[in-house]
């Protein structure tokens, strides 16, 4: 059930970004502005994604610790 409901919001996350990719070619050239903000919001993604996948520490914590 979990993993549905995660590939659904994927699938309508990748949409949007699609539309909106769409609006912004079509503002060309005030566009611009947005695909630099899309691009900064990727890279500072990626990075969280990385670091919390090489932390070991916050698996041992979320595995571990009691809530």
């Amino acid at each position: 059930m979990e993993k549905t409901g995660y590939i659904i919001l994927a699938v309508a996350a990748l949409i949007w970004l699609g539309v909106i990719l769409f609006g912004l070619i079509e503002a060309l050239p005030w566009g611009l502005i947005g695909f630099l903000v899309l691009i900064g919001f990727g890279l500072l993604l990626a990075q969280v994604i990385k670091d919390r996948l090489k932390n070991r520490e916050d698996d041992y914590y979320s595995k571990n610790v009691d809530q």
